[in-house]
């Protein structure tokens, strides 16, 4: 069985870490009214001009819009055209735009207990989703 640590969460680690090496972090703030300010520019930043790594280099906002296979064929145009001028500098070969994640997890869960969780939550109608 494993075993889960509750405070160990690492989005709002990598989220919190991004959030502090900011240049424009201050090393404090003078006001609430400050701290609302900066920090609304910060999610505006964050969510449509970040790259994050765990959306295969898309700002969520990209994802969010349902714009991902369009930018992901405009991608692969700029890295077959790098390619093709300059093979020698993929030593892994023909490179290829990163495919989104179809799941996150923080812990993922056994995927036998998983099924028997799922089981008895369709089987029971008390705990079931009805429509």
């Amino acid at each position: 069985m494993t075993h889960t640590v509750s405070n160990d969460n690492p989005y709002s680690e990598a989220h919190f870490k991004t959030l502090k090496y900011r240049p424009d972090y201050p090393d404090r703030f003078g006001s609430l009214v400050e701290v609302r300010g900066w920090a609304q520019a910060f999610f505006h930043w964050y969510n449509q001009q970040h790259y994050h790594s765990g959306l295969g280099l898309r700002t969520p906002a990209t994802v969010h819009c349902g714009q991902v296979k369009e930018t992901q064929a405009q991608r692969q145009q700029v890295l077959q055209a790098a390619y093709q001028a300059h093979p020698e500098r993929f030593v892994r070969g023909r490179p290829r735009v990163q495919k989104l994640p179809t799941a996150v997890w923080i812990n993922k869960p056994d995927h036998d207990r998983f099924t028997a969780t799922e089981a008895t939550l369709n089987a029971t109608p008390e705990l079931s989703q009805s429509p």
